[in-house]
């Protein structure tokens, strides 16, 4: 997902920070730059009242000048991932006479703890970027307002996984272990078809990911064992993983563009956990491309862990009518079509339609592995506690 996201490797891609090509410059904030207070009233162009005397021309005259009202800003609140069509966003703009105004607001869980902490102040009218590892925390937050989209008509029931309509699924992708195509055909080394297999002899070595203290793909792809293994026994897999040689760094992009030998560092390790889309990434992005994407995805039961990134309306905006908008353009099929191939996740509604690279070259897990958000919120941080006394100790 989380994407949670893939513009930290578009400028260089985890989360996901640059700007692609082609994307729009949207205008952006920090925590810092919010206004405080609310925005001033519109003065009307003209005070004189139109009289039964007036003459046409008049009378049009003083119609323009109130019709010509300055438009409203929108302020949504937003994880670092956020990246859309400048055509896109101007389009709503337009057709609501609405400015938009984006704070970055650092990855989903800054951004959720961003929007409690000023709870009583909101800095936003919407939220988006709160995913499934989240969820719970910021239902609980009391942040949100409920709102039901008609869109959700068009949105699996599996997305659907917050209470009482307090937000809506946006997008979805998966954390997988991304692997060097070139280096598996050289070698004739069969692929690990489970998770288990990465702890056989063959596979020593092989494999770096991130800590999940420290990442969203190293915590997502930590849930998959616990998935897979239960919580009894993930600690044990982890150690025989350890003793077959697992390299653990702080973040994604150590992983993906120092250890591993499929991307453009070309380290020594042909497996990574990265995302799903990676794939695709290294073509769209690649100058000369490819014929083929040169890595893809290990997608076994539970070998990935899929993220769920949603939006909300933040409590206590004055601009509810508006934040509604937004939430049904974010889920309505301009947006939609515009999310894979800037934010490289994929779309929420059911009836958007991919771009080739995403057919062509990403692979979809049949059973991805999901954990309850409330499970998730009890218990991450102990969950995570155990991890490193296990594996960095």
């Amino acid at each position: 997902m989380k994407k949670a996201l893939f513009m930290i490797m578009i400028a260089g891609l985890v989360v996901i920070a640059g700007c692609a090509p082609g994307v729009t410059a949207i205008p952006t904030q920090t925590a810092a730059d919010v206004p405080t207070v609310e925005a001033a009233l519109v003065e009307l162009a003209t005070q004189t009242p139109v009289s039964e005397t007036a003459t046409p021309e008049a009378a049009s005259v003083v119609e323009g000048a109130s019709a010509a009202v300055e438009p409203e800003t929108l302020t949504i609140l937003t994880h670092d991932s956020f990246s859309a069509s400048e055509g896109v966003i101007a389009n709503f703009e337009k057709e609501n006479n609405v400015k938009l105004s984006f704070i970055k607001g650092g990855d989903a869980g800054a951004t959720v703890n961003r929007a409690i902490l000023s709870k009583e102040a909101p800095m936003a009218d919407v939220i988006y970027g709160v995913d499934n590892t989240f969820l719970s925390r910021a239902e609980k937050g009391d942040i949100l307002e409920a709102y039901m989209s008609p869109n959700l008509k068009d949105i699996p029931d599996e997305l659907k996984l917050a209470k009482d309509n307090l937000l809506t699924p946006v997008d979805y992708g998966d954390v997988c272990i991304n692997y060097d195509k070139a280096y598996f055909a050289e070698k004739a080394l069969p692929l690990p078809q489970s998770l288990l297999d990465l702890t056989r002899p063959e596979y020593k070595g092989l494999l770096v990911v991130e800590s999940p203290a420290t990442s969203s793909p190293g915590l997502a792809f930590m849930l998959a064992t616990i998935k897979e293994f239960g919580v009894e026994n993930f600690v044990d897999y982890w150690k025989s993983l350890k003793r077959n040689d697992v390299l653990v760094v702080n973040d994604w992009e150590a992983a993906y563009y120092t250890h591993f030998s499929g991307s453009s560092g070309k380290g020594p390790r042909p497996m990574t956990v990265s995302y799903g889309t990676s794939p695709a990434v290294e073509v769209v992005y690649a100058d000369p491309k490819p014929e083929d994407a040169p890595t893809a995805s290990l997608v076994g039961p539970n070998m990935c862990f899929r993220q769920v990134e949603f939006a909300g309306i933040l409590k206590g905006t004055a601009k509810r009518a508006l934040a509604e908008k937004f939430i049904d353009f974010m889920t309505g099929l301009e947006f939609q079509n515009d999310i894979p191939l800037q934010m490289f996740v994929f779309p929420a509604n059911k009836n958007a339609v991919l771009p080739d690279e995403f057919v062509k070259y990403n692979q979809i897990p049949e059973e991805p592995a999901m954990l309850n958000p409330e499970e998730i919120a009890e218990n991450r941080e102990t969950w995570i506690e155990t991890w490193e006394e296990a594996v960095l100790k």
